[in-house]
């Protein structure tokens, strides 16, 4: 029977930096390269060899060696290091980041350790909502969200004013069953919940006033991926 022989501690380390999904860059403590990553060489586009004992900011260009020694002094004070960056990968592109950094004792003592999260696509992410946000709130359509049990989640400008409804706070104070009661709309509501998207024509009656209007109401599922987290909606005045 073989006898198990425990690995040394720095090729268990080396293992779980290459299984790691942040880059990892670990530097003396001037900032100079000591090893990366795998994930590091797919973001900055280096092999290892081509970075060793480069400074840090070779590869995130604001990292000075005298910010390099700022962090370190307050990692030597148990400061918990974190900081948003530019990475810059081979190419000379740059991405937006995240930068955790505590030390390790590698070689020395004070050995730094760069944790590296491209952010790039989150940011891009955040700025189409913002995008979403913008547009659906100056649409002249009045527009809604609920949850499954009819809360609204959220109106524009439209909607509120086509409701008479003065805030956030009065708007989760009423239900879609409160404001379209009128068949057949509470059952296409269940339909959007069921997932499928639906056209009515219908006659309303403007509060406060003898007058009626025909509006249109359409009503889908608000999905996120395969879930169906509620229905989305608009009313527009025909």
């Amino acid at each position: 029977m073989p006898l198990f022989v425990p690995k040394d501690r720095k090729s268990l380390f080396r293992q779980f930096l290459a299984g790691m999904y942040d880059a990892v860059v670990i530097t003396d403590p001037s900032g100079h390269i000591l090893e990366i990553n795998p994930r590091a060489e797919e973001h900055f586009g280096f092999q290892q060899e081509e970075v060793l004992d480069k400074p840090i900011s070779s590869l995130i260009p604001g990292l000075t060696p005298e910010i390099v020694e700022r962090i370190r002094k307050g990692l030597a004070e148990d400061r918990r290091v974190m900081i948003d960056a530019n990475g810059k990968n081979k190419s000379g592109s740059r991405f937006v980041c995240e930068v955790a950094i505590s030390s390790i004792d590698m070689a020395d003592p004070d050995d730094l350790v760069f944790t590296i999260r491209n952010i790039e696509r989150r940011r891009r992410i955040m700025e189409q909502l913002r995008a979403k946000e913008g547009a659906f709130d100056v649409a002249q359509s009045a527009l809604f969200t609920c949850d499954h049990e009819g809360h609204f989640t959220s109106a524009n400008k439209a909607f509120r004013e086509m409701f008479d409804i003065d805030s956030d706070e009065a708007l989760q104070k009423v239900t879609f069953a409160d404001l379209m009661s009128d068949p057949p709309l509470p059952e296409h509501f269940k339909k959007a919940l069921d997932g499928h998207a639906t056209t009515t024509d219908i006659i309303a009656e403007s509060d406060g006033e003898k007058k009626v209007e025909e509006v249109e109401i359409v009503l889908a599922p608000n999905k996120l991926g395969k879930n169906i987290r509620g229905v989305v909606g608009s009313v527009i005045k025909i």
